[in-house]
């Protein structure tokens, strides 16, 4: 996932505890030979190069692609996963300091767009349209990910249980005589530092360029990009999105950083008992 993942817990004993640990990276390991587009032969890397045919897919892969095919109806293709042409292109411009130019775009925008992938439930099948593409779920696959590595926890009999990789944050059950697990955002606003402060049975999720991003003829472009123009963010935007489950959390943050505040309010609205925020980095 490019990021380090810390799990706190509690467990009867400090063997039980390591066991059950180690089961949940061991998932988590397992999981991102699936959903990685960095390694070569991820199994989302191989679909990729199958165009024009169903491919059966695992179940994990299905989950999470058919949660983002539903994300980018929502959002109105904010949020997308087959942006992976753009962000190859803005990951060698933080390489090289070199923006991507005109012709390069739009080459990479005729192997782009969520409606060229098919996925069909009665054959766990994916179908991707076009030659080229490159899927990206590193918008949404890291809320799953922990998401599962909770549940193999809760297998193991450890319930009280907080996993964090990067700005995702799953939790479980909280500590021995706490209300939740407290987990400080910085920036965010009441609404969303009063659910972090207990965090219990819920997901946490923070997107934004604090870390990741490219500074180009004084313009700080993120990691982030925007579908539509294959352009990297400079809005400077900042998203934290509490859910029931790491999934929703994560595509959700993702896609509020690109959105307007109309469009913002509108994809919540699909969302009852989410609570989010979005505000200017400084």
């Amino acid at each position: 996932m490019g990021v380090a993942v810390r799990i706190e817990l509690y467990a009867p004993a400090d063997a039980a505890a390591r066991v059950a640990a180690r089961a949940a990276y061991t998932r988590i390991a397992e999981l991102e030979d699936v959903m990685s587009d960095y390694r070569p032969q991820s199994e989302v890397r191989r679909l990729a190069e199958q165009p024009g045919i169903a491919v059966p897919v695992s179940e994990p892969l299905f989950a999470v692609l058919t949660r983002a095919l539903a994300l980018a109806r929502q959002s109105d293709g904010a949020f997308d996963i087959t942006v992976g042409p753009f962000v190859a292109l803005w990951r060698s411009a933080r390489r090289t300091g070199r923006l991507p130019n005109r012709a390069q775009l739009d080459s990479a925008a005729r192997r782009v767009g969520w409606r060229k992938v098919h996925a069909d439930s009665a054959t766990r099948s994916i179908r991707l349209d076009t030659a080229g593409m490159q899927l990206d779920l590193g918008g949404i696959a890291k809320g799953y990910i922990l998401d599962q590595a909770l549940l193999v926890l809760g297998r193991y009999g450890v319930t009280r249980a907080l996993i964090q990789a990067g700005g995702d944050i799953v939790a479980g059950d909280p500590p021995p005589g706490l209300p939740g697990w407290r987990v400080d955002v910085p920036g965010a606003g009441p609404l969303v530092q009063a659910r972090a402060a207990a965090l219990a049975r819920a997901a946490l999720s923070l997107s934004g360029d604090t870390e990741q991003f490219v500074i180009v003829d004084g313009v700080r472009y993120s990691h982030v990009v925007d579908p539509h123009t294959g352009v990297g963010l400079t809005s400077r935007r900042q998203a934290a999105v509490v859910a029931g489950d790491g999934l929703t959390a994560d595509g959700l943050s993702t896609a509020l950083t690109v959105l307007d505040d109309s469009g913002q309010a509108a994809l919540l609205r699909s969302y009852p008992g989410v609570v989010a925020e979005v505000w200017r980095a400084r």
